[in-house]
């Protein structure tokens, strides 16, 4: 009922309440080709402001998925701008965290395998160990972690094995060797929580040791960093499709 309300209001507002002779012409005088043309911008506009609703909807719907505690809060809102924002800057600190809080906001709408991609960009920040982020938000190994164990049956994540065996071997500039052991670093943690995931068997590709994957973390790393990826690691149980970390 509602719904027809509804389209009946919008048709009397695009035809402005006139109708037409046979001449072609509104009750008003104005001749029927303006008339069209006013109908069709009045639709424009209403079809617009109905898209900005159902998008402002959208975003003020509940979270659906709980907050990981690996990140921090999201502001209301986030959207695609969160990061094109930094386009043009150095992707430092304030980049690091719009990638964490983003990823936040991806994954309590219920996009885990966008989630991970913004985990992926956090991971390629330019940083040195010394910015005060790091303090709170240490490089998201723990919250890769969380996200791959929690992400529901029903949510999309893809296959974050595959997708970081690849991602490491096909890394690119700028700082391809600490991008590339923390891509490989991200698949070691796929295949402890998730060991029921299978590589590409079609990608030929050396897959490094944990030995080896900490060793250049170290070498390429922050400072501390292997240790943190080593501790993350060794505390993660080995999980079952749809099992809870909790």
């Amino acid at each position: 009922m509602f719904v027809h309300e509804t389209v009946a209001v919008a048709k009397r507002r695009v035809t402005g309440g006139f109708s037409r002779d046979g001449l072609g012409m509104s009750r008003d005088g104005r001749d029927g080709r303006d008339a069209h043309a006013s109908a069709g911008l009045s639709l424009v506009r209403f079809v617009a402001f109905v898209g900005r609703v159902i998008v402002w909807f959208i975003l003020l719907m509940p979270p659906a998925l709980p907050a990981c505690p690996h990140l921090p809060a999201a502001r209301p809102g986030l959207n695609w701008r969160t990061l094109h924002v930094h386009r043009e800057d150095v992707r430092g600190a304030e980049f690091y965290h719009d990638c964490l809080e983003y990823a936040q906001a991806l994954w309590q709408r219920g996009l885990a395998a966008r989630a991970l991609l913004c985990l992926d960009r956090a991971m390629g920040a330019d940083l040195d160990g010394s910015e005060p982020v790091l303090r709170d938000w240490p490089m998201p190994y723990a919250a890769m972690a969380w996200l791959i164990a929690q992400t529901p049956p029903d949510i999309f994540v893809g296959n974050p094995r595959v997708h970081f065996q690849h991602y490491a071997d096909r890394m690119n500039e700028p700082r391809r060797e600490p991008r590339r052991w923390r891509a490989w670093a991200c698949w070691a943690i796929a295949r402890a929580v998730r060991p029921d995931l299978a590589g590409d068997p079609k990608h030929q590709v050396r897959e490094p040791t944990r030995d080896e994957i900490a060793a250049q973390l170290q070498a390429h790393g922050l400072p501390g960093e292997a240790e943190l990826w080593s501790s993350v690691l060794v505390g993660l149980p080995k999980m079952s499709p749809g099992e809870s970390m909790a």
